[in-house]
């Protein structure tokens, strides 16, 4: 990983003089949704617009990301049931380019404000293991690499009924997980778990994943997944076996010698302070949200268990 503007941000090459920088948020999402002026909050406080997050590319990468980014495209373009049909490598790539491409330039802006200071940047080891992953597997894009017996991610695909003209994205990228809502469908994604909050989740998901949803229950999905993420306590370890033609990667067992549990323990008022956070646009708030602590509001399921099928707000 390199965080300057000389190298490609994916191959690491060395870019020639006048070689253009690589939009995260393509001109097709940035035009269709007025993004190019939206503002897109840092975690330094600071703002940028959609159109600002951009990465150094070569040329090579670039269009192999162009490619995938029409096969994207056309499938986003086209609803829900063209999202679900998706290659799920070639989504999570999407994905992994989006957040990691969000992070390139936190830490360019982190480099810039900390070297002001004595010490210059630093950031935890735990970070860079899991920020170098991610660009590893993100290598996927430009030479042939294969995940041995294992998805490294958990994706959530729900046909939502979002308004015309919605889109509403989310990223936290110390867990790497990401929301995305708009025309017909949402889209959930934790990039680094190995499939483990897509089975955390499985009981309420399975009573949900064919239904049309309300936003509101969508978003509800997204506070469960993005708190759920942050109770995950393991760091995924994986062995990457280079051979002349591919590049094998191995998942270690998440379990490894350790006999804690995988998830910390689910705190119902934390939660709510998340669901608190999806749901500003409903105005709902935290003490409605958990009046009864042990089962907090929720527009998913009923008192018995069951799918709630049409939302009243």
């Amino acid at each position: 990983m390199q965080f300057d503007n000389q190298h490609c941000f994916l191959s690491g090459e060395l870019l020639n003089k006048g070689q253009n920088k690589f939009p995260i948020f393509a001109n097709w999402l940035t035009e269709a949704y007025k993004l190019k002026e939206m503002p897109f909050k840092m975690l330094d406080e600071s703002m940028l617009s959609y159109a600002d997050i951009q990465v150094p590319c070569s040329e090579t990468v670039a269009k192999q990301l162009n490619d995938l980014e029409l096969t994207i495209q056309k499938a986003f373009e086209n609803g829900y049931e063209s999202v679900k049909e998706l290659d799920q490598d070639l989504l999570f790539l999407w994905v992994a380019k989006t957040v990691y491409g969000v992070i390139f330039n936190e830490i360019q802006s982190a480099i810039k404000q900390q070297n002001t200071f004595t010490d210059g940047f630093n950031m935890s080891q735990g970070l860079i293991h899991k920020f170098g992953m991610l660009h590893t597997m993100l290598q996927k894009v430009n030479q042939p690499i294969v995940f041995e017996d294992f998805k490294p991610y958990s994706i959530f695909i729900s046909k939502v009924n979002n308004l015309e003209n919605d889109f509403a994205y989310r990223d936290e990228i110390n867990t790497l997980t990401f929301s995305l809502r708009m025309k017909d469908f949402g889209l959930l994604v934790n990039l680094q778990d190995n499939g483990v909050n897509k089975k955390y989740h499985e009981e309420v998901w399975e009573k949900m994943k064919d239904k049309t949803l309300h936003p509101i229950q969508f978003e509800e999905l997204c506070a469960k997944v993005f708190y759920s993420a942050y109770l995950f306590n393991r760091l995924p370890e994986y062995h990457i076996i280079p051979t002349d033609d591919t590049i094998f990667i191995e998942a270690m067992p998440l379990r490894g010698m350790n006999a804690k549990p995988i998830f910390d323990d689910w705190q119902f008022k934390t939660y709510g302070q998340v669901v608190e956070n999806f749901w500003k646009a409903w105005g709902f708030l935290l003490l409605e949200i958990i009046k009864n602590p042990e089962k907090p509001m929720s527009f998913i399921l009923d008192e018995n268990g069951e799918f709630i099928a049409e939302v009243s707000l």
